[in-house]
């Protein structure tokens, strides 16, 4: 190719990833967490499947995020009622479900270790479909799971974009509006 041409391609790749880098755009896996929150523990009640705990984890540690045990942490993030639904979402002639939506979701929340609740519980939801083919159940399966493993992921993406404002200033706001509610006189309307 002459270097003429070069020239052209070089401002588009120059232009597009000084785009990129103006927008706020990350690659995936980078978490936008502050490390304002550390040490932080990772809480998952017994409804939560362990796949989904494992991912928010590992998001948080390719942020790097120092994870601890509860007993040692300033600031706990509590995943729990998490819940599965899965649904018919379009039927064949024959009646026969022929493509399936699959929807979760899980509640968050984060308090700190002296239980200042930084975010209230906040439900993340996520779903997508996949087509179902009764001549072909094994691979319809694993679709399926893939699909279930796909919604874990992006139901971590979610709960660690949820993190993303708890920057140090953001929590002294945090804290100074629930001392405020404290010492407000019992009964007062604010």
């Amino acid at each position: 190719m002459p270097a003429t041409a070069a020239l052209p391609i070089r401002s588009l790749l120059l232009a597009m990833s000084l785009a990129l880098a103006g927008c706020g755009f990350q690659l995936r896996g980078q978490a936008p967490v502050p490390n304002a929150i550390e040490p932080l523990a990772v809480e998952c009640s017994d409804s939560v499947p362990l796949a989904l705990c494992e991912s928010v984890r590992d998001q948080l540690a390719l942020g790097d995020i120092k994870l601890v045990e509860p007993a040692e942490a300033a600031y706990l993030l509590r995943l729990d009622r998490f819940s599965e639904q899965r649904r018919a979402s379009a039927i064949t002639l024959q009646a026969a479900a022929a493509e399936y939506d699959l929807r979760q979701s899980v509640s968050l929340s984060v308090i700190s270790a002296d239980q200042v609740p930084l975010v209230a519980a906040a439900q993340v939801t996520s779903s997508d479909t996949y087509s179902y083919d009764e001549a072909n159940v094994l691979a319809k399966r694993r679709e399926e799971q893939e699909v279930r493993t796909d919604l874990y992921q992006r139901l971590a993406q979610q709960v660690i974009f949820r993190l993303a404002p708890l920057d140090s200033e953001r929590i002294r706001t945090l804290r100074a509006a629930h001392q405020d509610d404290d010492s407000a006189p019992a009964g007062s309307q604010q």
